[in-house]
């Protein structure tokens, strides 16, 4: 058994000479939540309907659990698309359903498992109200549900937090956690770094149509560089003291006669020896604060740092059919 759920090996695709996907190589561990990261138009959805042979590549391929697309293999996802595709004139209910069956579950077992999602979901009092009359929330809701209504082994979801409010972004969130504590591996893309930062066991990051980053939050993080706030009750200039250790900022502070400074380190400075030259000096602190990355800070630092591409023509992921 293959201990990857996805592998995809150099996939490539351009539409009209535009490209918008350039040699993208990753992995979807069995067991982990997977975040497929990038900015609008970096080139997540068209690598996401390659890997699952929704559009052909120009060259490249993928795995699904160490084996080539197939029917078999492909019922044993569940995928939320960017494109919504429920049927207007449908119940709720009859919807989930039909998708159900679609992946060949009988009726009356999909009809249990859908109730079942709805009140998971706190949707109990939509079932029987036509997709036509629901939010967008509630229709979101409904098509994450039929995503995984047949309890897939694998779930890939693109952009699934869009059109949620907060409340119900808190919700889903917890519905990942508890599905991938169930056993399931899970790959979501978007481009909103909290949610990925707060799920993820690893990240790909896509810039410009090409990979930038494939490796853990942590490791992400790590690409950050350590920042620390101190602030003193002295009028001393610290910025000499300071230097030698990174770049130094002067910060506003709401305190009379204090003095606050942003040390951004370089790369052979600890925050430990900030801290040291402080004490030595005799310096006044009042605040010495490292302060902690988010993984939106490394996205920024990422995406700034990747290559541009050869081509001058910009990757367009909405020009597929």
């Amino acid at each position: 058994m293959s201990e990857m759920a996805l592998e995809v090996s150099h996939l490539t695709k351009s539409f009209k000479g535009k490209a918008a996907v350039r040699d993208v190589s990753f992995t979807a561990p069995r067991g982990q939540i997977t975040g497929f990261l990038g900015p609008n138009g970096a080139g997540k959805t068209t690598t996401l309907r390659m890997a699952l042979g929704i559009i052909q590549p120009d060259s490249g391929q993928s795995l699904l659990f160490g084996k080539p697309l197939s029917m078999k293999t492909l019922d044993r996802v569940g995928f939320l698309p960017e494109e919504r595709g429920l049927y207007r004139k449908m119940t709720a209910l009859d919807a989930l359903v039909f998708f159900g069956r679609l992946k060949g579950m009988k009726a009356k077992a999909a009809k249990t498992k859908a109730l079942e999602y709805l009140e998971r979901f706190e949707l109990s009092d939509a079932a029987y109200k036509k997709v036509k009359t629901l939010s967008k929330g509630m229709a979101q809701k409904i098509q994450i549900i039929a995503a995984l209504i047949h309890e897939p082994e694998f779930i890939i979801l693109d952009e699934p937090f869009s059109g949620l409010d907060p409340v119900n972004q808190s919700l889903l969130e917890s519905i990942i956690r508890e599905e991938a504590q169930g056993g399931r591996t899970l790959l979501f893309s978007t481009h909103v770094m909290e949610h990925a930062e707060r799920l993820c066991d690893r990240i790909v990051l896509l810039a410009r149509g090409q990979k930038v980053f494939d490796g853990s939050v942590d490791e992400a993080l790590g690409t950050v560089p350590r920042q620390i706030l101190l602030e003193s009750a002295s009028a001393h200039d610290l910025s000499q003291l300071l230097s030698p250790f990174g770049t130094v900022e002067s910060q506003d502070c709401a305190q009379e006669g204090h003095h606050a400074w942003r040390v951004t380190l370089n790369a052979t400075s600890q925050v430990q020896d900030v801290l040291k030259a402080c004490v030595s000096a005799g310096v006044d602190l009042i605040r010495f604060e490292p302060i902690r990355p988010h993984l939106h800070d490394a996205f920024v630092q990422l995406v700034k740092a990747s290559p541009v591409p050869n081509s001058a023509a910009e990757p367009v992921e909405r020009e597929e059919v």
